[in-house]
């Protein structure tokens, strides 16, 4: 169990440098973002309207139970367009302070690289390629799950789909390669 969590622990820590790397010094953390034309006036409008309402907003709304809410939705839709909103009320996140999201992201990249180093530590008899492999496929995987189904359904831009699921599998050739090394090694 020590060589597992040894392994997820440098994992994570080859994710986490990867991903610092790939958000600010490649374009891969901005790709598919766009600004908003007339922000002020579109900022001044959310903060009046929403106020303190953090939240992610769906628009036009219709209610889920009603029987004919595809069909209002198409009608809305058509008419007024369609979106996807997260929003957070003026000083509801304090940007300068990034320690607490660094935490959080480095104790969320923990526990995937725990569950791979897991994984392939049950793999008995693969070579280092196997190993390494067997990790990144699965980062393929995790990068797929969410973010093409946000492709699919909530049309997110496909430059920003890909670019998530590109930053997924540096993840996993980072960690993978650091965990498949480490379980590989005769004594720990």
């Amino acid at each position: 169990m020590q060589r597992i969590f040894i392994a997820g622990i440098l994992g994570a820590i080859a994710m986490f440098v990867w991903t610092s790397v790939a958000h600010m010094v490649t374009p891969l953390g901005s790709i598919g973002f766009s600004q908003m034309p007339n922000e002020a006036a579109m900022q001044s409008a959310l903060d009046t309207n929403l106020a303190q309402h953090s939240g992610l907003y769906f628009f036009p709304w219709v209610d889920p139970n009603d029987p004919k809410m595809m069909e209002k939705s198409a009608a809305l839709e058509k008419a007024h367009g369609s979106g996807l909103l997260l929003y957070r009320p003026p000083g509801a996140m304090d940007a300068t302070n990034m320690g607490p999201m660094l935490v959080k992201e480095f104790i969320k990249q923990l526990v995937v690289a725990l569950i791979a180093a897991y994984l392939v530590s049950r793999m008995v008899g693969l070579s280092f390629a196997g190993r390494w492999s067997a990790v990144v496929l699965m980062y393929i995987a995790g990068g797929l799950v969410t973010n093409a189904s946000y492709w699919i359904w909530y049309e997110f831009p496909l430059d920003y789909t890909l670019a998530q699921i590109a930053v997924e599998l540096g993840s996993g050739i980072a960690a993978g390669a650091v965990i498949a090394w480490w379980l590989g090694r005769r004594s720990a």
